[in-house]
């Protein structure tokens, strides 16, 4: 897929970080694009004012990718809107520090489901689009806590070993269908993810959303002969430990 103009995507937690920077970049890049995330104002809010700067290339809708429902509704107002899929970048995520003895089981099921689930849900939903237009990209957002564990994440780091495995048998399952799958682990990204702030100014040595969004912008553009399964990427000049 080395052309993303008038390619279909869909990519999930869109309204902000990296998913709003993948989406504005594929929009720059000439791809129609559906916004989506979990609170319905941030996403009409976020995709009207995508639509002012690129206008007929912009849809939006609310989605919980952890409702089965919810993702079958937005799949299908993709459907309506554009007509067909090209792309999924399954971007929405659930970050959450605490040790496993702290955890409640809540907050377990809302980051497996959120993290795991979703992305089983809107591939799954993704596949047949992508078969009968002969072809197609899905990106999985992982993280390097998906091979790097640490304590204080039990539950974060679940979700993202999962999602690597999930993708490494995924691409393997439907490679012969035209459909190519990787997963891009980004290391420490400054988007205010853990305190729900935006950038910190003293973050600046952390990757940028828009690094990331870089990344799968290539990986869109790469001859479909390569595949890049698996990216990482991280910040080249992290503090020093002393």
């Amino acid at each position: 897929m080395s052309d993303s103009k008038d390619k279909v995507a869909i990519v999930t937690g869109s309204t902000k970080g990296i998913g709003l920077a993948i989406a504005e970049q594929l929009l720059k890049a000439g791809a129609r694009v559906m916004i989506s995330a979990r609170k319905s104002e941030e996403v009409e809010a976020v995709g009207k004012r995508l639509e002012k700067a690129h206008a007929g290339r912009v849809a939006w809708r609310a989605c919980d990718v952890r409702s089965e429902t919810d993702v079958e509704t937005l799949f299908l107002a993709a459907d309506e809107a554009f007509g067909a899929l090209d792309i999924l970048v399954n971007n929405a995520d659930v970050g959450m520090t605490r040790k496993l003895e702290e955890t409640t089981l809540a907050q377990w099921n809302t980051v497996l489901e959120t993290n795991v689930t979703g992305v089983f849900l809107c591939s799954r939903a993704a596949i047949p689009r992508m078969r009968q237009r002969g072809g197609g990209y899905i990106i999985n957002l992982s993280s390097l806590a998906g091979k790097n564990a640490f304590p204080g994440a039990t539950a974060y780091n679940a979700s993202k070993f999962a999602v690597n495995g999930m993708s490494e048998a995924l691409m393997q399952e439907i490679r012969y269908d035209g459909i190519r799958v990787s997963y891009v682990m980004p290391g420490s990204v400054n988007t205010g993810f853990s305190s729900g702030a935006g950038p910190d100014p003293a973050q600046r040595w952390k990757l940028s959303p828009d690094d990331v969004a870089r990344v799968v912008i290539d990986l869109l553009q790469h001859d479909s002969r390569s595949l890049p399964s698996a990216v990482e990427i991280r910040p080249s000049q992290p503090p020093k430990k002393s």
